[in-house]
């Protein structure tokens, strides 16, 4: 047990005690922070303005109306959304008149044009025609303003007269009410957000830790510093250190993230009650329970695959050959990654109940189910024994190819090899 301690101390301290470690602590979330921040200025500074456009209708009855519900479109100061310089009704030329606005277009003399085909009506599609290529978002008013005409268009044709078409043709909102331990809350798709987040954080996770315990193996192979370490250190020993010692780095510099997150987040809602105390703005509840299971399974899952990470570490000896046998583990952690879209289409089918079930896709795949929905506590328990007797079982093998593996120089083992070397006593 000292030994191990050792291993594990030193592990930890030559990774905490490095620049790279403390630049990556403060770096990465202050480039996240900053990359929002940048984003969320530059939007509040990009010049809104009111957009000239010009209406093409072959039929002869929508343009007018299309015009009038357009000039309804208010920015946020105030001023009108659109200006519609020109409506052209029945053009007698269309094959001279589109050229010509799409010349006014590219010279912006027009933001662009909305050119309504005499087929609307039987499906032919409207065109919207601009230069801007980011102008998507003018599609939805655009839409709705042309739908809002043609059916108006369609009344009166049945000689009903309608005068506030919008205020006929406005739907009830449907809320969507989550039902919880707690009750009731509503839920605006901050349970998707809460599993999106904690599948990515795991797996990002998973794979950077794993990564890094392999090439601490690695590099001490390379270094001949392995042949001093199990002079004095048993290799199962050395293995579990290493393990142990990468692990509690990662808590610790998760530790600190989620501290600062909490805080950061804590200030920011504060900061928005008070500049709107009676807003209902996007909440996000993520229950304690749900927090304890993402760690327990994190920690599991670590300890599974950092071994098979580690294993891998031991039986090469260049970055090169890592790369190519490290491969089947990672497409286990992006496999589970992928698959995580059908386990939040409906978390208690029957596949996405036995995907949870499989250890090596249980650190995410169950996660993002108790997340989504709290399943039956004997599923949770056999999810967490079977993972926790696959990662024994690896564990143990592992231990045994790297008791070998370790001080094997050259050559890259076959799969074969590496079988025998399980059988080695």
């Amino acid at each position: 047990m000292p030994k191990l301690w050792f291993v594990v101390k030193r592990e930890y301290l030559t990774r905490v005690a490095t620049k790279g470690f403390i630049i990556s602590t403060v770096a990465i979330p202050l480039f996240i922070i900053g990359l929002i921040v940048f984003q969320v200025m530059m939007a509040a500074r990009q010049p809104l303005h009111t957009l000239r456009i010009s209406i093409a209708d072959e039929t002869g009855q929508l343009g007018e109306i299309t015009a009038s519900l357009l000039a309804k479109q208010k920015l946020p100061d105030g001023r009108p959304a659109f200006l519609v310089s020109h409506v052209y009704e029945h053009p007698p030329s269309p094959e001279s008149l589109r050229p010509k606005l799409t010349t006014m277009t590219r010279r912006q003399q027009l933001d662009g044009y909305l050119w309504i085909p005499s087929g609307v009506a039987s499906g032919q599609k409207p065109e919207l025609v601009v230069a801007n290529p980011g102008a998507f978002p003018m599609l939805d008013p655009f839409t709705s303003a042309l739908r809002e005409a043609m059916i108006a268009t369609r009344l009166k044709s049945q000689g009903v007269r309608v005068e506030n078409l919008s205020t006929l043709l406005r739907a009830s909102g449907v809320r969507l009410i989550h039902l919880t331990g707690k009750g009731e809350s509503e839920d605006r798709g901050q349970a998707f957000v809460i599993a999106i987040a904690m599948a990515t954080v795991l797996y990002g996770s998973l794979l950077m830790y794993g990564l890094t315990t392999m090439r601490s193996v690695l590099e001490e192979k390379t270094t001949r510093m392995m042949e001093i370490l199990v002079s004095s250190v048993r290799p199962f020993e050395l293995l579990a250190g290493k393990i142990l010692g990468v692990a509690a780095v990662g808590l610790t510099q998760f530790l600190i993230w989620a501290i600062s997150g909490g805080l950061l987040a804590a200030y920011g809602f504060r900061m928005v009650r008070g500049a709107n105390p009676a807003g209902s703005g996007f909440h996000i509840d993520l229950p304690p329970a749900v927090l304890a299971y993402a760690v327990i399974y994190f920690i599991i899952g670590y300890f599974l695959f950092a071994a098979m990470y580690a294993a891998v570490g031991s039986v090469v000896s260049s970055e090169q050959d890592a790369q190519q046998l490290q491969m089947p583990i990672t497409l286990l952690l992006v496999g589970s990654y992928i698959l995580f879209g059908i386990v939040m289409r409906d978390p208690n089918s029957s596949v996405s109940v036995t995907l949870s079930m499989i250890p090596f896709f249980a650190p995410i795949l169950m996660v993002i189910r108790i997340a989504l929905e709290a399943p039956p506590l004997w599923q949770i328990g056999l999810s967490l024994l079977l993972l926790v007797l696959a990662t024994l079982g690896v564990i143990y093998a592992s231990a045994r190819v790297y008791r070998v593996g370790i001080l094997m120089y050259g050559k890259k083992p076959s799969l074969v090899e590496i079988f025998r070397w399980l059988r080695y006593s």
